[in-house]
């Protein structure tokens, strides 16, 4: 469905606000499906990540700060996060052998087997693969990576740049 139609707006001011407001609505419609197939497995999407994480680390251990570096969003509190799966058994955490202060995180078996069961559908292979093609998705993934290529500073929003 056309954003015009999803948002009930019949016009726009350029192509560049319509792209925005249509990068923020479909930001949101993606996030909405993602949590609802989390939740049928009783995480979050910021546990998932996290053990998505944890994996590309496996078998060696991450700490704390190198999880959270590579969080998607990174805003959430990352202790909070990995305390919530050791409780589910999806994490373990030991010391650091490198660093006393440091502890070492790393994804159980259950956390793998979790993470394996909710890959394809995580991934939303279902709607990708239902309405877009595979050159499609390349050159979605090539326009979105070209538009965060230049990050503005602040002063040049408020100059509307």
């Amino acid at each position: 469905m056309r954003i015009e139609e999803e948002i009930q707006t019949r016009k726009f001011r350029n192509e560049q606000h319509k792209a925005t407001v249509n990068i923020v609505f479909t930001s949101n419609w993606i996030t909405g499906i993602l949590e609802k197939r989390a939740n049928l497995e009783q995480i979050t999407l910021q546990q998932f990540n996290v053990l998505r994480i944890l994996r590309g680390q496996y078998p060696k251990p991450a700490t704390n700060s190198l999880v959270k570096e590579r969080m998607l969003d990174k805003m959430p509190d990352v202790s909070r996060i990995i305390d919530r799966l050791v409780a589910k058994e999806l994490v373990s955490r030991g010391k650091c052998s490198t660093d006393r202060r440091a502890v070492d995180v790393m994804i159980t078996p259950k956390g793998l087997d979790k993470l394996e069961a909710l890959e394809e559908s995580m991934m939303m292979m279902d709607v990708l693969q239902e309405n877009i093609t595979e050159e499609e998705c390349r050159t979605l993934n090539e326009l979105l990576d070209k538009l965060r290529g230049h990050e503005p500073s602040i002063s040049e929003d408020f100059q509307g740049k």
